[in-house]
């Protein structure tokens, strides 16, 4: 192995081993061993990628990645985004729906998502829902600020969630003025537009594809007053990301912590829902949308939606 190969794949594995959501788990010496012993006669960055690979499949936290250059290049770049899926409209009876897609890319795409959220919301009922549907089902994930900037005035001021890192230590989300903070710190994009009706009923959507950003989402609501969960359980990856650059341009996305809720409670699997809604699968059925009736239905029974 050359030189610069050795030094670039030591490199990878300390990352690792230093900041790992499981590093008190694993064997390094082991791990080590075994990545070197794969990246025999590597001569450049590049041959060493697929013992990068097998080193972050061997820590088993299902959500840790490893970007060649050119896909990292895809996915921080300034390129077009589809954001058709971040919509906005009111539905029956005063309910407003908010639908929430993934979202990764340059902080122009992040500012874009950030505006064009909040003005779904505003279309969505902001000065008149007497509750709200925050549709999580598309949300695979990326980064969690931009989309907690836009339900931010949904979710209300305070405390909703936190990190926790593999000794225990917490990072806390907040929402101060319907925007963002970690640790005190504001996230950017500055204040939310104010609801008219604060507290009102939420009913959340989820399923198989919510995951990694959209379960930090879905967490930020659990133990939200007159809140619930409708749908499938999500992907299973409530944790957080980090990514470490390396000096070919490649990217090392690390889990590094764990999801928790306001209360307190972390998790580490799939979310399961209050009211488990399955797809039904016939072709009769393509069009229909039971998740969303269901919640519809708790909202209308409930709270400041409540018809005589």
């Amino acid at each position: 192995m050359s030189p610069s190969a050795r030094t670039y794949l030591s490199k990878a594995l300390s990352i690792m081993e230093k900041h790992s959501l499981v590093r008190h788990r694993i064997d390094w010496a082991e791990l080590r061993s075994r990545a070197f012993s794969q990246a025999r006669g590597a001569q450049k960055a590049a041959d060493t990628y697929g013992a990068i690979d097998s080193a972050l499949y061997a820590l088993g936290d299902g959500h840790s990645a490893f970007w060649e250059p050119e896909q990292a290049r895809e996915r921080f770049g300034a390129f077009p985004v589809n954001l058709d899926g971040l919509e906005g409209r009111s539905l029956r009876s005063g309910v407003g729906y908010i639908s929430l897609p993934g979202v990764q890319g340059s902080q122009d795409t992040y500012d874009q998502y950030v505006r064009q959220g909040r003005g779904a919301v505003a279309k969505a009922g902001a000065d008149d829902a007497c509750g709200w549907v925050v549709d999580l089902r598309a949300d695979t994930g990326g980064n969690m600020w931009p989309m907690l900037a836009v339900v931010g005035p949904i979710l209300g001021d305070g405390k909703v969630g936190a990190f926790v890192d593999a000794d225990g230590s917490k990072s806390v989300w907040s929402i101060k003025h319907g925007s963002p903070y970690k640790d005190g710190k504001s996230a950017g994009w500055g204040d939310g537009r104010p609801l008219a009706k604060t507290d009102s009923p939420v009913a959340v959507l989820t399923g198989e594809h919510t995951a990694s950003a959209g379960e930090a989402v879905a967490v930020s609501f659990r133990g939200r007053p007159d809140t619930r969960f409708f749908g499938e359980q999500t992907s299973g990856v409530p944790s957080g990301n980090m990514p470490y650059h390396l000096s070919d341009g490649a990217v090392l996305v690390l889990t590094e912590v764990k999801d928790a809720d306001r209360t307190g409670r972390a998790y580490d699997a799939p979310i399961p829902p209050d009211v488990e809604i399955i797809k039904d699968p016939r072709p009769v059925a393509r069009h229909r949308d039971e998740v969303l009736q269901a919640a519809q239905s708790w909202l209308l029974q409930h709270g400041g939606c409540r018809r005589p």
